[in-house]
Order: structure tokens, then sequence, then C-alpha cells
């Protein structure tokens, strides 16, 4: 078939960051997990099997062959999930597409980047700092900021969400998915011009 790279393997990696254990279920800390679940929902893929330190599920976006990945190395240790499939895949940071939480965007909005710094995020700290590159494309979700600045943050970030902001996270991730579905296309600037 003419124009159809297939290079026999998996062409994005699209991971959310999270925790694994019961008691993160949900929480705010915990929306880069929720987005990929949700994403596997609507591909119909399921995100069960274990590798690279992480739950996974391959599938197709727009006929690309992607892995959905849930790491299971705890928030401040993405890096070490991440990096062992990208060098098993032999992907650039270019074709890995980041999804976590951000407590400077309200709850329902998400911010699309190309590169950058990990913005104070351990988990996209852990990434950037074991593979030595900065140029992850990245998704983050917005939590909302601590109610009160007396909040501890990790309290803040350890709680879930209202059934009102759960609305809103729905409405959101649906934009995740269709904005990923024009990332892995390469449109990564419609992406951000629609979702901004």
């Amino acid at each position: 078939m003419l124009g159809f790279k297939n290079t026999g393997g998996v062409e994005y990696l699209i991971v959310g960051l999270g925790n694994p254990d019961k008691k993160y279920e949900n929480t705010r800390h915990n929306c880069g997990w929720m987005a990929i679940d949700h994403l596997a929902d609507k591909l119909g893929c399921k995100v069960n099997k274990i590798k690279f330190k992480s739950f996974v599920g391959e599938c197709r976006i727009n006929n690309k062959r992607a892995l959905l990945m849930k790491p299971t190395t705890y928030m401040n240790n993405s890096g070490q999930a991440v990096v062992e499939a990208m060098n098993f895949y032999k992907l650039p940071p270019e074709n890995v597409i980041v999804i976590f939480d951000d407590i400077s965007l309200d709850v329902g909005k998400m911010r699309i980047r190309q590169k950058g710094s990990d913005g104070g995020q351990k988990g996209m700290r852990s990434i950037i700092y074991l593979s030595g590159k900065d140029t992850f494309p990245r998704i983050k979700i917005g939590i909302g900021a601590k109610p009160n600045p007396d909040w501890d943050l990790a309290d803040w970030v350890l709680s879930r969400f209202s059934k009102d902001e759960g609305k809103l996270l729905e409405e959101m991730f649906d934009n995740a998915a269709d904005a990923i579905a024009l990332m892995v296309d390469g449109k990564i600037d419609r992406a951000m011009n629609l979702y901004n």
C-alpha cells in the first residue's frame, strides 16, 4: 500500500500519570490515569496488561499504533516506566504524549504544550530528567487551585472531585481524546488552537 509507513511496532505512547494504590483512585492527582481510562473506553481498548512497570493496552488512533500507558511506579518515578517503553519501541519524545494534573488550571480546562519544563510537576520532572529531553507534547488537566492557602498541597491533590467537577471532567476528557487524535496526526498546532 503506497504512502502507509508501518514500522511494525507501536508508533505513539499516550501516558497518563498517576499513582497505583486504591486510595489514589479518582483523586485530583490521578486525573492522568482517569483520562487514559476515558480514552480507552472511547477506543474500545483495554488497559490491563502489565509491561514497562505500567498498565498498558494497544490500540489504533487514526490508523497509528498507540500504546496507552498508566505507569505504576508512583508519580515521582514516572520516568522509569516511560523511558523503558521509549527505548523498547525506539520512539523520540515527540511521539510520547503525557497527560497530567495542573493546579494552575481550573477544573474542566486543559492546556496542550509541545514541549517545555516540568512546571513543578514531579512525574513530568522524572520523565524529563531520565530521558534528558523536554520535547514531550503534553496535556495538562486542570484540577483547580487549593480552595484555601492553609490547605496542605498534598492533601489537596489527593482529594476527590465533586459531582459537578466530575461532569466538567467528562467533557474535558472528550476534548482531550479529540486533541490526541489530532496530535498523532501531526496537527498539534490545530489541537492547541482548538482546546487551549
